[in-house]
């Protein structure tokens, strides 16, 4: 194989089910980034009380804890394409019919909390079944540029198109943004059906497994597999300390450096900005160093971020910090769902991402509890030396899986 041949493989073709698996994800991204942004206007709209509007975004992990393992065992049960495009008609239903409600003024806080939380349950079913899906999709040698251009593409169209468009949805009237959200998610299960992948070859189940059995394998195998495990307790570990940052990010850029809401709006902009970047140079950076390697590089880089983001006291360092750290997330993302990918038996793939999912989605809740009691001890800028903290122990246990 020449070296050009080798570089036309590692490049998906868009042709061949990619190009609308892409699509797919990216028109779903872009609804569901109009959702995000709207449905807590909505909420404040309806009720001043703040635990009733945080309870909002509470049902959007919570059936992660409680499903995620199962939706990744049926991922690995069914046909991946039906599974998908099937969740997408009736999460395009539901839309619709919420749209339909906050039009005619019937919305509450009780439909809010409803929606979140069957909409995010159905998620955890698509998602698995998208990871397990995309290797049937493409060759394996551009898994890794394949995962980078849909991460990227979702970035582009929940970070820099949705985000601007709500408000002018919304002078046009309050149930646009969802009955939009609505439209994504037919448009998406269309370009999903029509994908003409056969569903892949899988063992025969022994008589008498069960949907708990095969959850148990799925967890069986990756604590027995010394790459993905580490990986997973890394992955992990981070995501508490991304949770944490999330969380009082705004109470940092406002507060600790007394910026103002452009400020912060800067700061968001420039982690997207970082985050497409990372996009471009994610799949050549792990081809070239190795997975596990580029893994561990986007981590020591956002140590790095953390540590000066938590003691340069100058209202740029946000902006600036948070665009490098944003390109290492991206490399640490791609790289690490393609490992996944490439590592894990096909037909346990969907349960291996739920076991990643559920445990990251954890941390996410948890960190940003933990961030709030870090801030209010130690002052504003500690839950981001905090951050910084819990990334040197997720190096610590990736460490021993560098070659």
């Amino acid at each position: 194989m020449t070296a050009v041949e080798a570089v036309e493989v590692r490049a998906p073709a868009w042709r061949g089910g990619f190009g609308r698996l892409w699509s797919a994800a990216v028109v779903s991204r872009f609804g569901d980034a109009l959702r995000t942004a709207a449905l807590p206007l909505l909420a404040a709209s309806l009720t001043d009380d703040p635990l009733l509007i945080a309870s909002v975004t509470a049902c959007g992990y919570l059936p992660w804890l409680l499903f995620g393992l199962l939706g990744g065992a049926v991922a690995d049960r069914v046909d991946q394409r039906r599974a998908m495009w099937g969740v997408d008609l009736v999460r395009a239903a539901l839309m619709a019919a919420f749209a339909g409600a906050v039009a005619l003024g019937h919305a509450s806080i009780a439909l809010l909390l409803a929606l979140a939380f069957l909409l995010t349950t159905l998620q955890t079913l698509f998602d698995n079944a998208a990871t397990a899906l995309l290797p049937s999709l493409v060759a394996r040698p551009a898994l890794a540029a394949a995962n980078a251009r849909v991460m990227t593409g979702q970035q582009i169209a929940g970070g820099f198109l949705a985000a601007p468009l709500v408000p002018v949805l919304l002078v046009v009237g309050v149930a646009v943004p969802h009955a939009a959200n609505a439209v994504t998610y037919g448009v998406a299960a269309l370009l999903i059906a029509s994908l003409r992948t056969a569903a892949p070859e899988r063992p025969p189940r022994k008589a008498g497994s069960t949907l708990r059995g095969e959850m148990a394998q799925g967890i069986r195998f990756l604590a027995r597999e010394r790459t993905l495990r580490g990986l997973c307790l890394a992955t992990t570990l981070c995501n508490i300390a991304m949770g944490g940052l999330i969380a009082t990010l705004v109470l940092h850029v406002t507060g600790w450096l007394d910026g103002g809401d452009r400020a912060y709006a800067l700061t968001l902009t420039a982690f997207g900005a970082g985050s497409v970047a990372g996009g471009l140079v994610a799949g050549r950076l792990g081809e070239r160093i190795g997975r596990v390697r580029a893994v561990f590089l986007a981590g020591a880089v956002q140590v790095g971020c953390l540590v000066a983001l938590g003691t340069v006291r100058e209202i740029w360092a946000p902006a600036l910090f948070l665009a490098v750290f944003g390109t290492m997330n991206m490399v640490w993302n791609v790289s690490q769902t393609t490992l996944m990918q490439e590592s894990a038996p096909q037909e346990m793939l969907g349960r291996i991402s739920s076991v990643f999912r559920t445990l990251s989605t954890a941390g996410a809740p948890f960190g940003a509890l933990l961030a709030g009691a870090v801030a209010t001890a130690w002052g504003l800028n500690a839950p981001a030396l905090l951050g910084a903290g819990l990334f040197v122990l997720a190096l610590a246990s990736l460490g021993p899986l560098i070659n």
